[in-house]
């Protein structure tokens, strides 16, 4: 079974000036990520503008990011829709191009059953070999994949994984007990990234790692060596910029911090938008007492 580590990244997608993909940016933000901790990049993820994203636009992208992370860590390529066709046509292509994963999102906006959401995911998985790794983040697609959906889901054996970002500790936690040995779950949230690991899970698609992926990396680390209160002392200190990373709609202030921190990855396509000065502010401040705290 494929092993996506307990670092993953939901990777931005870099634009240059006329808000096209931008690969130049694309090579440094992904050697950026590779030397601090991302054990899995997720490409075209929520965070990478998958709305706005051509399947050309992605299909180059796959392709890209496999070419420069040469086997140095795993590429799980975010291929899910509200159109299960069009999410197998991408998913075979995909796979052809020789990524590790499949990120599958719940489909979103027209709102279907519980076994509307099985009958998606299950024929998509029946469509490739590849491990898949189900989303659910009922915040943006409306619907909520339940506990029972997902056991049932993780029956089918590509079907490795899930990144949970509905906040439920009682669905995880049921999860984690009654899933199939080997089934995983993440976090997709960073704030819930250690109460998470503390209850059984096993790590976190992150946002947040763009940033400070070495501290979240010794936070997980330290936690599975036993040092709890080391690992929430760290916790308690990423926490006010794991929460400023989503003062408006990712990925604008995560673009605006790796803009900040020298890896410049270029503006949001609309309908999203720049952070506003009061916002870049916010996180300015918070940038700055992160990297006094570390001193």
């Amino acid at each position: 079974m494929t092993d996506f580590g307990r670092l993953m990244t939901a990777m931005v997608t870099p634009f240059n000036d006329k808000l096209e993909i931008d690969y130049e940016k694309a090579k440094q933000l992904i050697e950026h990520l590779i030397h601090t901790g991302t054990e899995t990049l997720v490409v075209c993820g929520t965070t990478g503008e998958p709305s706005t994203l051509s399947n050309k636009e992605k299909l180059s992208l796959y392709k890209f990011v496999v070419e420069q992370v040469q086997g140095r860590c795993k590429v799980m390529a975010s291929t899910g829709s509200n159109d299960t066709r069009s999410s197998i046509k991408l998913t075979k292509e995909a796979q052809n191009i020789g990524v590790d994963g499949i990120l599958l999102v719940a489909p979103y906006y027209n709102n279907p059953s519980q076994e509307g959401l099985f009958q998606h995911f299950k024929s998509i998985a029946e469509s490739t070999d590849l491990p898949i790794m189900l989303y659910n983040i009922p915040g943006r697609s409306v619907v909520d994949l339940t506990a029972d959906t997902i056991l049932r889901l993780s029956q089918i054996k590509n079907i490795t994984s899930i990144k949970e970002a509905s906040g439920d500790f009682s669905k995880i936690a049921y999860l984690l007990e009654q899933a199939p040995p080997g089934f995983k779950v993440y976090s997709g949230d960073d704030s819930l990234a250690l109460p998470i690991l503390s209850i059984g899970g096993y790590g976190v698609v992150s946002v947040a790692s763009h940033i400070v992926g070495k501290e979240i990396k010794t936070m997980m680390t330290t936690f599975l060596d036993g040092k709890v209160q080391e690992s929430a002392k760290i916790h308690r200190k990423l926490l006010p910029i794991f929460e400023g990373l989503f003062i408006t709609t990712s990925p604008s202030p995560v673009k605006y911090a790796l803009e900040k921190y020298g890896i410049p990855v270029g503006s949001v396509r609309l309908p999203l938008v720049p952070v506003t000065k009061d916002e870049a502010n916010v996180i300015d401040s918070l940038l700055n007492k992160l990297h006094g705290s570390w001193k």
